[in-house]
């Protein structure tokens, strides 16, 4: 006979449904992503699912709690808050684009904000999250940057401007590190990056074993295992290119188009 203390952790295990997407790069509501990722967010709604992962850049960009990030994009906001009175736990990965979430997506909306890798049990698999913006140690100039942007002087800055001023400025950041994203893995070359992040989860999974290290930011979309591993590596790649969700449960662990998603889903009768 199963002891009680050890059987909720099982009924978690096969209730849990999660959903990860990233790289959306949204920057205004009126544009074909964002009526689809509102589309996907209310089939969420009706479908049981418990874990909805951001992880980083959905927003091409967003800086802290100014006013107009949340008016822009004021119809997603609302989806995921009626996400989060449903009892969606949504988890959000600051990328390099969208930064400083805490003040708003922390504090008013109550989602939890992640701002480096973090690593946790879901259906009862151990998983590794992250952006992937820190996954090439060569590329010195941006750690730099990221770092910088991260530092106490620049997070005040970016509260406390004048939102016209960091709107600006982010614009131009933000035009200048898609492009500069883009760039890197055109020059070289997708076997180049696929490497790259097989060897950055080679060196991740030797510091703490797991199942699968979900990623995004290079725009690469991957679903590899990893040498001599019992791990996957996924990387969701971008909506700019396709759309596309990984979903995990106790009985599934892959990647679908958003579309194929949101179809099917529809198809199921509501629990």
């Amino acid at each position: 006979m199963v002891e009680k203390k050890n059987l909720e952790p099982m009924i978690q295990s096969h209730c849990t449904k999660a959903v990860f997407i990233s790289d959306l790069h949204l920057r205004s509501c009126d544009e074909a992503n964002a009526l689809l990722l509102l589309q996907f967010l209310s089939t969420l709604e009706t479908r049981k699912y418990t874990h909805l992962f951001l992880l980083g850049d959905i927003f091409d960009l967003w800086i802290a709690d100014h006013r107009y990030f949340a008016d822009r994009f004021e119809p997603i906001l609302t989806a995921l808050q009626k996400l989060q009175k449903k009892g969606i736990k949504i988890h959000y990965f600051e990328g390099n684009h969208d930064l400083d979430l805490k003040p708003y997506f922390e504090r008013k909306l109550g989602a939890i904000v992640h701002e480096v890798a973090y690593q946790t049990h879901l259906a009862g698999r151990k998983l590794r999250l992250e952006h992937g913006d820190q996954m090439d140690p060569t590329d010195r100039d941006y750690l730099f940057l990221r770092w910088l942007l991260r530092t106490p002087v620049i997070r005040w800055l970016g509260r406390h401007l004048p939102q016209a001023i960091v709107r600006w400025i982010g614009e131009k950041a933000s035009k200048t590190s898609r492009s500069y994203t883009t760039e890197v893995r055109k020059s070289i070359g997708h076997d180049a990056v696929e490497q790259k992040q097989l060897t950055h989860a080679e060196k991740a999974y030797k510091e703490n074993p797991f199942d699968f290290l979900i990623a995004g930011h290079v725009h690469v979309q991957l679903d590899k295992q990893l040498p001599k591993r019992a791990a996957r590596l996924i990387n969701l790649g971008t909506w700019l290119e396709k759309p596309y969700v990984f979903e995990l449960s106790a009985n599934s662990a892959r990647l679908r188009e958003v579309n194929e998603f949101i179809s099917s889903e529809a198809k199921r009768p509501e629990l």
